[in-house]
């Protein structure tokens, strides 16, 4: 289960990362890792980047990793080659330049065609990582601020149990860990065959895995070239697709 390649220069690699491979080790767990691919493939990023040191007090590498995607999701991602593209890449992400689009498979019907979904997140439990939208007069957590824009591209239902599943387009214009989940959960649409956010819920169109592929980035290359890369949709979404009715 490796990577695929999407674009390659000197300075950076685009990849279109499976369902299931984590980014990088989570210092609880030994296991195949992004990380661990791009250093077998190219020694030399050994290096770059920042590493992370783990609750457990581990000291995580993360070769070139400027962003990062949940083991569950699938889709596009952007590793740094060298110190320079690491600094220049990790800019744009803090300054929210970086323009993501991902494609999410969620429960029910969406009322309108697009939409926009504005609200803080908050960690609501440790273990496993669950985060949750602020609650009104709540005062003790810290609140990160989060906005998701979203436009519909179908409407149907699962042909075997018949209940209605709308496929997404989701911009979200911050970076909060679970941001996409959280927010479609807090407007009654979770994703499909999400574990930490739809529980009780049949996984529904054959998903197995939370139904969220990161599609489309957008990032300025050196010297100030904007370029958008596309990750393939992979064989799930492309029978659910063809499953919906």
């Amino acid at each position: 289960m490796n990577p695929e390649i999407i674009f390659e220069n000197d300075e950076i690699l685009v990849i279109n990362k499976p369902a299931g491979l984590i980014v990088h080790s989570d210092g609880r767990t030994k296991e195949k890792s992004v990380a661990e691919w791009v250093v077998q493939r190219y020694p030399g990023l050994a290096e770059v980047g920042e590493a992370w040191v783990s609750p457990q007090g581990e000291t995580v590498p993360r070769p070139g990793v400027v962003h990062r995607l949940d083991r569950t999701t699938s889709g596009v991602m952007v590793i740094a080659k060298t110190q320079t593209a690491y600094e220049f890449l990790k800019e744009q992400f803090q300054n929210r330049s970086v323009k993501k689009t991902y494609q999410a498979f969620v429960y029910g019907h969406m009322k309108t065609d697009t939409g926009i979904i504005e609200a803080e997140i908050v960690r609501i439990r440790s273990t496993p990582p669950r985060w949750g939208v602020k609650r009104a007069g709540e005062k003790d957590k810290k609140h990160r601020h989060a906005i998701t824009e979203w436009r519909v591209l179908m409407r149907g239902a699962d042909p075997e149990l018949n209940e209605a599943v709308s496929l997404l387009e989701v911009m979200p214009k911050t970076g909060r860990t679970h941001q996409i989940r959280v927010h479609l959960k807090a407007v009654n649409h979770p994703i499909v065959c999400d574990p930490l956010y739809a529980t009780g819920k049949p996984c529904l169109l054959g998903f197995s895995r939370p139904a969220l592929h990161a599609r489309f980035i957008t990032i300025t290359l050196q010297p100030g070239k904007q370029k958008t890369f596309e990750a393939s949709l992979p064989e799930d979404f492309l029978r659910a697709e063809k499953e919906m009715k």
